[in-house]
């Protein structure tokens, strides 16, 4: 009885911390409400038929409808865009993974010489914005004949410095002694990695999936310039062709709108847990 008291006997808050505590979550819940209402008037928006932007549309709206949602898959091939979109952000993400995996363990655990440097200038770029790179790399695609085609927007997007940061400090956090029993037991490098080190970093992983899919789903810029044709549209841009010079479908855009956010609210909810892990343990502030 005495031990059942201790466990359910919990310290009381006093008033001056109780207050605090509610001011606090008083703050989060603001914020969260302030944070979610664009995601709310979007949604009620593509639900509302011939919805204006310049009136605010009722909460509930009074005749809700799915007919935006309908015109914008059956008048425009925003099914075709949506594949298009995965496949180049599946893609993004599968071979950034490989390639921040492995310089990420090259920069951790293989000693040779001038690493620092090579890794300080590697961290440089993330510096360097993307609209000082597109002309360069817009001649570069065309040099090797590969405009208007998924590989030209693929390429620039298979390297990042990012990643290879992210996962260089999560490899920095798994002990070295286990590299050293595993080469006493006769592993080299290449079973090092895939059977000790990445079971280690799956958080770190998870993070990077996340951050290398939403870069490449909400990338506009680049593929507006590689990819000329309708059919290889990506999704950003699909979305800004729906708006008109003079007049706007707004329930269409905000249809699109919410179809856009589905994926990725989807794969962030899945890896939260990993997300806030891997941030935590890579020393990102």
């Amino acid at each position: 009885m005495a031990e059942r008291a201790v466990i359910h006997d919990r310290p009381r808050l006093t008033p001056r911390q109780l207050a605090g505590a509610i001011i606090l979550h008083a703050i989060v819940i603001a914020g969260a409400a302030i944070m979610f209402f664009p995601f709310l008037w979007t949604i009620i928006t593509s639900i509302t038929p011939d919805a204006s932007l310049t009136v605010a549309p009722a909460i509930i709206p009074q005749n809700p409808s799915l007919g935006a949602y309908e015109q914008l898959f059956t008048e425009r091939p925003f099914g075709l865009v949506i594949v298009n979109s995965f496949v180049l952000a599946a893609i993004t993400t599968a071979v950034q993974l490989f390639t921040s995996s492995t310089a990420g363990y090259a920069f951790s655990r293989l000693p040779f010489r001038g690493r620092g440097i090579v890794f300080a200038v590697y961290l440089a770029t993330m510096m360097i914005p993307l609209q000082v790179l597109i002309v360069p790399l817009f001649v570069e695609m065309k040099s090797f004949g590969l405009l208007n085609t998924y590989l030209g927007a693929l390429l620039p997007t298979f390297a990042s410095a990012f990643g290879i940061f992210l996962l260089r400090q999560a490899i920095n956090q798994v002990p070295h002694e286990l590299d050293e029993a595993a080469t006493i037991d006769g592993a080299g490098h290449f079973r090092i990695f895939a059977f000790i080190i990445l079971p280690n970093i799956k958080p770190a992983l998870a993070t990077l999936v996340v951050f290398a899919f939403m870069g490449s789903w909400n990338s506009f810029l680049w593929p507006l310039i590689v990819l000329r044709s309708p059919e290889l549209q990506t999704l950003p841009i699909a979305l800004a062709g729906l708006q008109g010079q003079y007049i706007s479908d707004w329930d269409v855009i905000m249809a699109g709108s919410v179809v856009s956010v589905i994926p990725m609210l989807a794969i962030y909810i899945f890896a939260q847990k990993y997300i806030i892990q891997g941030v935590a343990s890579s020393g990102i502030k």
